[in-house]
């Protein structure tokens, strides 16, 4: 199963449609099935045999993945997950396997994790309940977009497609070998069948991509033809009278896929800057086995940074800031979970309304409809008990709030085998043979890749003019670096410090070794970015208007310990994140903007995901928006 069909055009009062859960009930015969598709999900005596004799053996498979480096398969319905399973199954069992293996799958009515549990012993094929407890153990909130999960330590990826199918397949990104069509019975559920739909998805096959379907009705493979599938209908088997197959039609220029394929195995990839951003592409390559070289000043940009916080943002529209800012916290909680409490802390965010008798957020989260697992509104009282401390105005309580020790965090992304750190300023690039080397002000060589990814901040824009690849890119011409400061304020002073990071005009983290964070300031056209008394005062000031009884610090201003540095700053506040278009193997990740924890993680994924020819982990209206330009 079987994802949402679209509503209809007057049924949308907005661009955002909120998901809604999967309704089940159980049939005469005891199996599961949706009321509001009057269709079946799986039966378990005959789901496992039906899943390996229509998509895996329709599409050929173990023996199409043998001898490659990946294999992707695109799914229509997740439901209880059966397919993945067992395909996940079977790529184990085969020795001759492929060394990974990608599933995308789109789902408009996902379960939640305590109804996938439920089902479990009763609907859930026995030889795959297992499996099913490891992906369950990871199964995310119930949030539109892309949720990516790791099995087999990485070797395992299932890209969970969260919303209708008519607005989801557009957004994907992908070079797929091989597709299962789950859906509900085409006169039930006629929108995940249309050819418009098949069409899009179409778009994403590789030259030798094939297909398998329970469904052989003569619009359905009809509509296949059109979307570019050679088509056959071959007699089925484990309850099914027939099923059709098929494979990719000659390829043609019009079939091109979207997604590149990848970097070549052996290249070689170097990451200019050893910040958030720069830490967070070089993990991500890393973590794929690839060798990456890091080259950065000696200084660390965020020694003295004690404290900082990751936090979600929820915006009415769920505009592409917002989405990205939640995509950034959900792939930092998985791509940072091996790391101690001691660098990065689950302790959960209070976003604090402006003005209560204008609950905006509430007001927000009320048309999302997201679960109150990720967020729920609370009161002044309920924000108090949470926090530990009485505060000023109640607001949105984020679970997923990370408090963060920012240096902390870099080191430890960098402590990898295959990451090399080596000292060097860059002031330009330039193309060699096949890649780029990269030139310190004297001209001198400092290291050379076939592939350079720009991962330093503000001093990307003056790399991309010396090595003249800026003027290409009118909105990269626009950066400007954006002067900043945060205070430490004794945690004694504040009753010990609240529990969670609060956040509203400004921020209050919890005690790190006696000190509360607080923060931050912001100072346009400044020609050195330095702790002073007059930014401490502000801070002073942010954190106190978040407390219902703030103690008076304003007489410590200018004798508190702190930290300054730059945001490097793109019209739109969004990055820009991916390849030059112009300069084949320069890549960029910059303009973080206030936003470096949220997108380290993320940004990295996206980068190393392109150069893998992995799933996008990112929409690819999200991925336009923050394309190099």
């Amino acid at each position: 199963m079987r994802a949402q069909p679209s509503p209809p055009r007057s049924a949308m009062s907005s661009s955002f449609l909120p998901l809604t859960p999967a309704a089940i009930a159980l049939d005469a015969q005891g199996r599961l099935m949706s009321p509001q598709y009057d269709d079946v999900y799986n039966a378990p005596s005959d789901a496992y045999g039906q899943t390996q004799t229509v998509f895996l053996q329709g599409n050929e498979l173990p023996q199409r993945w043998r001898g490659r480096a990946a294999f992707t398969v695109c799914e229509t319905g997740f439901g209880l997950g059966t397919n993945f399973l067992a395909l996940w199954q079977a790529w184990r069992a085969d020795p001759a396997r492929s060394a990974r293996l990608h599933m995308v799958s789109i789902e408009g009515h996902p379960f939640d994790r305590e109804t996938l549990l439920a089902l479990r012993d009763t609907h859930v094929p026995e030889p795959l309940r297992t499996l099913a407890d490891a992906l369950y153990a990871q199964w995310p909130a119930r949030l539109p977009g892309l949720h990516r999960l790791e099995l087999e330590g990485g070797a395992v990826t299932l890209t969970l497609a969260f919303g209708t199918a008519a607005r989801i397949a557009p957004q994907l990104r992908a070079r797929v070998d091989a597709y299962f069509f789950d859906g509900f019975v085409p006169r039930h559920n006629p929108e995940m069948w249309e050819p418009a739909l098949l069409r899009r998805l179409a778009r994403l096959a590789a030259p030798d991509a094939t297909f398998a379907t329970w469904c052989v009705a003569g619009p359905v493979r009809a509509a296949l033809r059109e979307a570019g599938f050679e088509v056959e209908r071959r007699e089925g088997a484990a309850g099914k009278w027939n099923i059709a197959v098929g494979h990719r039609a000659p390829w043609t220029a019009r079939h091109r896929p979207v997604a590149p394929p990848p970097a070549a195995p052996h290249a070689t990839l170097l990451v200019v800057g050893a910040g958030l951003a720069g830490a967070g592409v070089a993990h991500a390559l890393a973590r794929r086995g690839r060798a990456v070289t890091v080259l950065a000043p000696a200084a660390p940009a965020h020694h003295d940074h004690l404290a900082a916080a990751l936090t979600p943002v929820i915006a009415r529209d769920d505009n592409p800031r917002a989405r990205l800012a939640r995509a950034g916290s959900l792939a930092a909680r998985r791509c940072w979970a091996h790391l101690p409490d001691s660098i990065v802390r689950r302790c959960g965010t209070l976003q604090l309304e402006h003005d209560d008798a204008q609950p905006l957020l509430a007001q927000a989260l009320q048309s999302l409809q997201f679960p109150e697992s990720w967020a729920r509104a609370v009161t002044a009282a309920e924000a108090g008990a949470l926090a530990g401390l009485p505060l000023a105005r109640g607001g949105v309580w984020f679970a997923d709030g990370m408090l963060v020790r920012p240096q902390a965090l870099i080191d430890a992304l960098l402590d990898h085998p295959l990451i090399t750190r080596r000292e060097g300023e860059v002031a330009r690039v330039a193309g060699r043979g096949a890649g780029w080397s990269a030139e310190d002000a004297a001209g001198a060589t400092l290291a050379h890749a076939d592939h350079v990814i720009l991962a330093n901040a503000s001093a990307a824009h003056g790399v991309l003019a010396r090595s003249g690849l800026l003027a290409p890119l009118p909105r990269l011409a626009q950066m400007h670096a954006l002067a900043g400061e945060v205070t430490q304020l004794p945690a004694d002073a504040l009753a010990g410090g609240p529990r969670c990071v609060v956040a509203g005009e400004g921020y209050l983290l919890p005690q790190v070794e006696g000190w509360c964070v607080a923060g931050g300031t912001y100072v346009h056209g400044a020609t050195s970015s330095q702790v002073s008394a007059a930014g401490q005062l502000t801070n002073i000031g942010k954190a106190g208007g978040l407390l219902a009884a703030p103690p008076d610090l304003a007489g410590m201003a200018g004798a508190l310990p702190g930290w300054a540095g730059w945001r490097a700053v793109l019209p739109g506040r969004l990055p820009a994140v991916g390849p030059l278009a112009h300069a084949e193997g320069m890549w960029l990740a910059t303009g973080y903007a206030s936003r470096g924890l949220s997108w380290s993680a993320l940004m990295g994924e996206v980068i190393a995901a392109a150069l893998e020819g992995e799933p996008a982990p990112l929409e690819a209206d999200l991925l336009a928006g923050i394309a190099p330009r």
